[in-house]
C-alpha cells in the first residue's frame, strides 16, 4: 500500500482553491480514509493546514501529537467521561445534543473560563446535531452561552454527492436560519462535494474528506483528483489451468480456454471485497468484476476472491514477462479506486477506511517520507 503524500497535498491545495476565500480543514477520520492519521496530518500541516476534524478523541489524540498547535474537532458527540481528556488535550468537541451541551457548560464552569466548542445543527439529515428549536433554546439562555466559546457553528450534507439536489438546497436554507442565533460564528457546511461544486456552500470553512485521498466525491462527473493510495498484491504461485476447470471456492467459474493463472495474497481479510469477484458473487449480476493491472496492462480476476486469494488470468502477458514475486495493482494508478468499489457494490469510502493492517504502508513524497 503506497501513500503518496504529494498527491495529497495537491489535492488539498486544489480543494483549498475550490473554497475561494474559506480556510480548508482536513478530514482525517478513521485513520485518514486508511492512509495514517501520524504522516497525512504531518503532510497537510506542512502544506498550511490548521484545522482537523476526527470521529472520536483517540484519533485526535494522535492529530495533537502530529501537530500539536493544530485544532481538532471531534464530530461523534462527547461523553460526560471524556469531557477531561478533550480539555487536557485541548480537542475541541462538536455539540450535537442539549445533554452535550450541558455536559461541556458544567466542565467549563468547573475550569471557570468559556470552553472551546463547534455547535452541530441537524439541517434535515436526522442524524447528528441539534433541532432548530433546540438551538434556539440553548442560544437564548445566558448561563449556557456565557461559558461557550463557540468556535464553529456546522451541519453536514445528506446529498451533496449529487449536484444541485433539492434536499441540499432545503438544507442550506435551514443551516442558514440557525446560522442566525450565533451571529459572528464561523460557519461548515461543505465536505468534499460541496467543495468542490463552488456554489455557495463553503461559507467560513470547508472540510473535505474523501477527495483529499483520490476517491470520487460528486456522482456522474469526471473525478478531478490525483489518485493517492496503490494497492498492490504481490504473486505467490502462477499456475497453469485447462479449459473446462473450476476454479476456486464454489468451482464458481469453469474454464473457457487454457490458462495461467496469478495468485496474489491478498483478499477480503485485506479489505479486497468479495463481492469484487470475477464469478459466483450476486454483485456479477448488476455490476462488472473488478479488474487489476500488471505494468498497467489491465487484467481480469479468475473465481472468487477468498479469505487471502485472488487469482488474476495472466494468459496473455509472455511468461517471461511475469513471475512470482512480481506485484499486481489492485488500484491506483491503472486502477480507479471507486470502479474496484463499485465492483463490489459499495463506495471507495468503505473500500479505503476497511484495508487491512498485513499491507505494508509506504510513503513518499511529503513530511512522511519512509
Amino acid at each position: 500500500m503506497t501513500i503518496d503524500l504529494d498527491a495529497l497535498v495537491s489535492n488539498w491545495r486544489h480543494l483549498a482553491a475550490c473554497a475561494g476565500s474559506a480556510e480548508c480543514a482536513a478530514v482525517v477520520k478513521a485513520n485518514a480514509y486508511g492512509c495514517g492519521i501520524e504522516p497525512v496530518v504531518r503532510a497537510l500541516s506542512a502544506a498550511g493546514c490548521t484545522t482537523f476534524f476526527v470521529a472520536v478523541p483517540e484519533e485526535g489524540l494522535r492529530v495533537k501529537t502530529a501537530a500539536p498547535d493544530a485544532t481538532c474537532f471531534v464530530l461523534n458527540g462527547l461523553f460526560a467521561t471524556a469531557a477531561p481528556t478533550y480539555l487536557k488535550a485541548g480537542l475541541t468537541p462538536i455539540l450535537g445534543s442539549v445533554p452535550e451541551v450541558m455536559t461541556w457548560v458544567e466542565t467549563a464552569k468547573a475550569a471557570a473560563v468559556p470552553l472551546p466548542c463547534a455547535v452541530h445543527m441537524d439541517s434535515g439529515m436526522t442524524r447528528l446535531g441539534m433541532s432548530l428549536a433546540e438551538l434556539q433554546q440553548i442560544s437564548s439562555n445566558s448561563d449556557i452561552m456565557d461559558h461557550l466559546d463557540v468556535r464553529l457553528f456546522m451541519t453536514h450534507y445528506a446529498c451533496a454527492d449529487d449536484i444541485g439536489h433539492a434536499q441540499t438546497l432545503r438544507q442550506r436554507d435551514n443551516f442558514l436560519e440557525g446560522a442566525k442565533l450565533f451571529p459572528g460564528v464561523p460557519r461548515s457546511a461543505a465536505n468534499s462535494a460541496a467543495d468542490l461544486q463552488k456554489d455557495g456552500h463553503e461559507f467560513e470553512l470547508a472540510r473535505p474528506g474523501v477527495a483529499l485521498y483520490g476517491g470520487e466525491a460528486l456522482n456522474d462527473v469526471p473525478n478531478p483528483m490525483k489518485p493517492v493510495v496503490k494497492l498492490e498484491g504481490r504473486i505467490v504461485q502462477i499456475r497453469q489451468a485447462y479449459a473446462g476447470d473450476a476454479v476456486g471456492y464454489g468451482g464458481a467459474e469453469v474454464l473457457k480456454r487454457d490458462s495461467r493463472i496469478a495468485y496474489i495474497s491478498v483478499g477480503y481479510a485485506d479489505g479486497y471485497h468479495r463481492g469484487s469477484s470475477h464469478m459466483g458473487v450476486p454483485m456479477r449480476q448488476v455490476s462488472p468484476p473488478a479488474q487489476a493491472a500488471f505494468k498497467g496492462q489491465r487484467i481480469n480476476g479468475v473465481g472468487r476472491i477468498s479469505m487471502d486469494l485472488s487469482g488474476f488470468d495472466v494468459t496473455d502477458i509472455p511468461e517471461d514477462q511475469i513471475a512470482a514475486g512480481d506485484w499486481i495493482e489492485l488500484f491506483g494508478d491503472a486502477i480507479a479506486v471507486d470502479d474496484v468499489a463499485r465492483a463490489a457494490g459499495t463506495i471507495g469510502y468503505e473500500l479505503l477506511t476497511g484495508l487491512g493492517n498485513r499491507y505494508a504502508r509506504v510513503y513518499v513524497g511529503g513530511d512522511g517520507q519512509s
